[in-house]
């Protein structure tokens, strides 16, 4: 982290913990772009229990162990960083932040946290490894090996060191709440949509209209080699279905011509993260896609002690669910290297630009720093599976003996 705090920006002076940027963002955002941030798919089973699980865990907090002096850092592929917290990837965040893609990565570089360029992004992956050259790139990869080829070859000739491979989403989900809200894919003008954006002035005037008048109408830049479709176009949709014969014959040969980090993002079985390790991967995020994918499908904490008992010679992340410092902890108590967050620092983006993200990560720093004093801890490495339990059960205030009936 930076030896003095960033300046607060104005609009989040008021900003106390991660989930007050989503107010901010719901009242700043169109609906439309609010809820393809916000929402999850079908019943939103999987964005819940994200969250349930983490309220299953609790502390076992030890005292007047001394911890005066407390060091976050971590390393991670040969780097050392300030936090084990880091950006998830985020499509389209250009749409709801001006220059998002730029924001987010900049504002990660500077607080020396790792943070990860969505494929789905309408910015080019040049321009933002020119300006934070320290971002991982996550790829959509289509089942087609010259296509994978042509993007891996441009994705090493941007600089890139780490290569995210989201596994799961082999077809479009189903989301539902997108349809309702008036999103869709590509975007359809309409009266709805028009309204929208003139009642949010402030996001029509220095997003929108801001990027169309410097930027010109903003495409999918980094799904392939090639420029992809205007957010407007049809094509949007073809450049986004053929991703459901990608298969581990296609990860072998990314491993095989990609020299650099190859991580794979959106494994939940211990099962898959030892195929991904057999093929030579040098880390796993434990996702499921905050929800957004297979609803119903597990809580990536749930599974992630399995995991990372599967696969212990190589760091196993996880993202979904995460919001607050007590969060991280449990997940890095449970075996993670360090966590992702993703919607909230969307929110922070399109609310305050940089200065809403790098408040975002302080918020997170000093929740990891203040958590880990009360627990009796000084270092990243001393969170262990010791600082925590499952809740409580009933047995645990009325232990059963003989004695009862």
């Amino acid at each position: 982290m930076p030896s003095s705090p960033p300046r607060i920006p104005k609009a989040c002076r008021q900003v106390l913990s991660l989930d007050d940027f989503e107010k901010l963002a719901r009242r700043h955002l169109p609906r439309p772009i609010y809820a393809y941030i916000s929402g999850a798919v079908e019943d939103n089973q999987s964005l819940a229990e994200n969250r349930r699980a983490f309220s299953d865990l609790a502390f076992r907090p030890r005292m007047l162990v001394g911890v005066a002096q407390r060091d976050l850092g971590f390393e991670l592929f040969g780097r050392r960083y300030a936090a084990p917290v880091g950006l998830a990837p985020m499509g389209i965040s250009a749409l709801s932040a001006y220059r998002g893609d730029v924001v987010l990565a900049q504002a990660a570089q500077q607080a020396n946290v790792p943070a990860i360029m969505s494929g789905s992004s309408l910015i080019r992956l040049e321009e933002v490894m020119a300006v934070a050259p320290q971002t991982w790139f996550q790829a959509y990869l289509p089942g087609e090996l010259a296509q994978i080829r042509g993007l891996l070859d441009r994705v090493q000739g941007a600089g890139v060191q780490t290569l995210v491979v989201t596994v799961d989403t082999p077809v479009a989900a189903n989301r539902e709440n997108n349809v309702r809200a008036g999103f869709s894919t590509p975007l359809k003008p309409s009266f709805s949509l028009a309204w929208q954006g003139l009642s949010h002035p402030r996001w029509l005037l220095g997003t929108f209209l801001k990027t169309l008048l410097l930027h010109g109408m903003p495409h999918f830049e980094n799904n392939y080699a090639m420029r992809g479709a205007p957010i407007l176009s049809s094509n949007v949709l073809r450049d986004f279905s053929d991703r459901a014969h990608l298969a581990w014959p296609h990860l072998a040969a990314i491993r095989k011509r990609w020299p650099n980090q190859l991580v794979v993002k959106g494994i939940l079985t211990p099962e898959d993260a030892v195929h991904a390790r057999d093929h030579g991967v040098d880390g796993i995020i434990v996702s499921n896609h905050g929800g957004r994918q297979l609803d119903g499908a597990v809580a990536p904490l749930r599974v992630l002690p399995a995991i990372a008992r599967a696969v212990p010679e190589m760091p196993v992340m996880l993202d979904s669910g995460v919001r607050r410092g007590t969060d991280a902890v449990k997940a890095l108590a449970l075996g993670a290297r360090c966590v992702f967050v993703g919607r909230p620092f969307n929110y922070a983006a399109s609310v305050a630009g940089q200065g809403g993200v790098a408040h975002a990560i302080a918020l997170l720093h000093e929740e990891i720093s203040r958590d880990m004093a009360m627990l009796g801890l000084t270092r990243i490495a001393d969170i262990t599976s010791r600082c925590i339990r499952p809740v409580a059960s009933p047995t645990d205030y009325f232990p059963i003996t003989s004695n009862q009936p």
